[in-house]
């Protein structure tokens, strides 16, 4: 039996039916990730789960003593608060009936027996089967658990945390509740890489049964057993992870369009021959007229697929080859280094990701390259034409109180991108903002629209060099993936902070990466080579100081001679390593040939409409290859040093 399951839903706000005689069940150890467009209802049906708010129709079930968490996006409690004292108020109703069994107890003590007596010991033994259910007697422990496994310090104030650091707490009091079914509504906002692996790693070993709305790709890649889209009013189910929706999706939408066109290619002749003359008006069969007016209703009804955002972003004139160079620069704040003697050089066109936990001063950098931000110590020298648009994350550059189209062009009704000039309703329009709403209040949108109004007012500016401080957040999939095509195809600099790694992957040419201490080194490629990177130098690094730690001489051993230290340093080859040193530059020559024409069927894209297996499995191979080239090259290097 589902824990939870609602049948042939119905919720309207307005005209805009939000969920269309919608059917939607809930196993126990299912991890269901919910997704869908911005405004298609998505945390309207997660309340509804959650028992906050109810369709306007349709049959709701769920199993008898279900337990329900929900966490919003912003979660609130009192800031004043220790982090223990909050994560308790979870259980609120265990402590409630243990206070009460506390009282109960004292009451009944005094009562002599009688009818009150046999009262008050029935309601005891009610509390004591709740407790008993609940798991509440050892509630203190349960609150420190928690705690443990989430690494919060308890008797930290809440107020005082980071934005991540506070979303932890709020998943901690959730947690110790042991729901049934855990909610959560973009449960991603505010962690950084390591906080978003860490309640990956949390969430796929939860026993509870899990619905989640989020636009991570990378983490319905990882956690999502299953994907429901709330797709114009009807939730589609689709089984496996993100990848897998993708690829479903695909099929159905292609099979959906012919359906679609063989329907209106059969109401087009219907059309044509209810309009045929008096002879055929006369002998024209009433089942037909009938089946022609239910036709007529149907296409009529037909919910089209929502149409897509058109990015376009306003090109600049080209800025100088070199966009900005940094020269050891050094930027402190009080004591703490932010950036410690870092040296990197800016070119037109690339495509830069600033990848590192919050608060290693990402935003810093960013602001140094642009010249925003002077050096305490080094150089920095910014190039010549620059045209710079800023998106920034906290959404300071939109006055709530202006209108949409007032934002987008202030005191004109025209907007011109790329030497085009548009009216500014056809502009918003290819943001999804309809020409009703074009009047009204930046207030009125929700987060998602905010960020499309300012994508919609930065694409309208002519720029050279994009900066975009967490783009990504609140976006739904489908605009995320045309942002992505337009920042891939831009001929201009892009500067990128996010925490999107599927975006990061798909956007960005390099990495500038916070190492900790202040010191920020780059990487060539997306976020996913910069982890392999990172933990292939990681590794290496290990295993040179377990080595080191091996042939340190210990404290009790005799004093080498020069003779004896020197002798030692001259080590020669065996006739086995010779042969082995000998053949790696053939082996690594091997090796990038067959990487370089697997790389180009992978670019010219056919290989997967044609084979998606063996599309994937040159994919695997490419990868693969760049594994074993980077273990020879480390092997040739480490057999030259021995050599010489």
């Amino acid at each position: 039996m589902s824990l939870y399951s609602i049948s042939d839903a119905q919720l309207a706000f307005g005209h805009v039916a939000l969920l269309d005689h919608a059917d939607f069940s809930l196993e126990a150890g299912e991890r269901v990730g919910l997704i869908g467009r911005n405004g298609a209802g998505k945390s309207s049906l997660l309340k509804i789960v959650a028992g906050l708010a109810a369709p306007d129709d349709g049959l709701v079930t769920r199993q008898n003593e279900l337990t329900t968490v929900y966490v919003p996006q912003e979660p609130e409690f009192d800031l004043d608060a220790s982090v223990f004292d909050v994560v308790a108020s979870g259980l609120t109703e265990a402590r409630a009936l243990l206070d009460e069994y506390d009282q109960v107890a004292h009451r009944l003590a005094d009562t002599p027996e009688g009818a009150e007596h046999d009262a008050l010991l029935a309601r005891m033994n009610t509390l004591q089967s709740a407790l008993d259910t609940r798991d509440a007697w050892n509630w203190r422990t349960r609150v420190a658990t928690t705690l443990a496994q989430i690494g919060l310090d308890g008797d930290a104030r809440a107020g005082a945390l980071s934005g991540g650091m506070r979303k932890r707490v709020a998943l901690a009091r959730a947690l110790v509740v042991q729901p049934d079914v855990l909610l959560l509504d973009e449960p991603t906002n505010h962690l950084d890489f390591e906080g978003i692996r860490w309640l990956e790693d949390l969430l796929v070993t939860l026993r509870s049964g899990l619905l989640f709305i989020t636009h991570d790709r990378a983490f319905l890649d990882r956690v999502a057993t299953r994907i429901v889209e709330l797709d114009r009013g009807r939730l589609l189910s689709y089984p496996g992870n993100f990848s897998a929706y993708q690829v479903r999706k695909a099929q159905q939408l292609e099979v959906e369009q012919v359906e679609q066109a063989k329907f209106d290619k059969l109401l087009a002749q219907e059309e044509v021959w209810i309009r045929k003359g008096v002879e055929a008006r006369r002998t024209r069969s009433v089942g037909r007229i009938a089946r022609l007016v239910e036709m007529r209703k149907e296409r009529q009804e037909r919910r089209n697929v929502q149409g897509n955002v058109k990015l376009d972003v306003g090109q600049g004139e080209k800025s100088g080859k070199i966009v900005a160079e940094l020269t050891d620069v050094t930027k402190r704040y009080g004591e703490r280094t932010i950036v410690d003697r870092f040296t990197a050089t800016v070119m037109r066109g690339d495509k830069i990701g600033f990848v590192g936990p919050n608060g290693a001063g990402k935003t810093t950098l960013l602001k140094l390259i642009l010249g925003e931000l002077q050096p305490d110590e080094g150089r920095v020298r910014t190039g010549t034409n620059i045209q710079t648009a800023y998106f920034d994350q906290m959404r300071a550059q939109l006055d709530l109180d202006k209108s949409l189209a007032d934002t987008i062009s202030p005191g004109s009704e025209w907007v011109e991108v790329n030497g085009v000039k548009k009216h500014v309703m056809s502009y918003l329009g290819d943001f999804l903002f309809a020409p009703e709403r074009a009047r009204s209040p930046v207030r009125s949108l929700s987060g998602g629209e905010r960020n499309r109004l300012l994508l919609a007012r930065l694409f309208a500016r002519p720029a050279n060099v994009l900066v975009l401080d967490e783009p990504t957040n609140d976006l739904d999939i489908p605009t995320l993936e045309l942002l992505e095509e337009l920042l891939a195809d831009y001929d201009g600099t892009v500067l990128l902070v996010s925490h999107d790694r599927a975006f990061l992957d798909n956007v960005v040419t390099s990495v500038f990466a916070a190492e900790g201490g202040g010191k920020w080194r780059e990487y060539v490629g997306g976020f996913s080579d910069w982890q392999i990177q990172r933990e292939r130098s990681d590794r290496i690094a290990e295993e040179a100081a377990k080595q080191s730690a091996k042939e340190a001489p210990k404290e009790d051993a005799p004093k080498e001679s020069a003779a004896g230290r020197n002798a030692q340093r001259t080590v020669k080859l065996s006739f086995k390593e010779q042969r082995e040193l000998e053949a790696l530059p053939g082996r690594i020559a091997e090796l990038e040939e067959e990487q370089k024409r697997i790389g180009a069927q992978l670019e010219d894209g056919s290989i997967f409409a044609k084979d998606a297996k063996e599309g994937a499995r040159l994919s695997e191979r490419h990868a693969a290859i760049e594994e074993e080239l980077l273990v020879a090259l480390e092997r040739w290097e480490e057999l030259e040093a021995k050599r010489s």
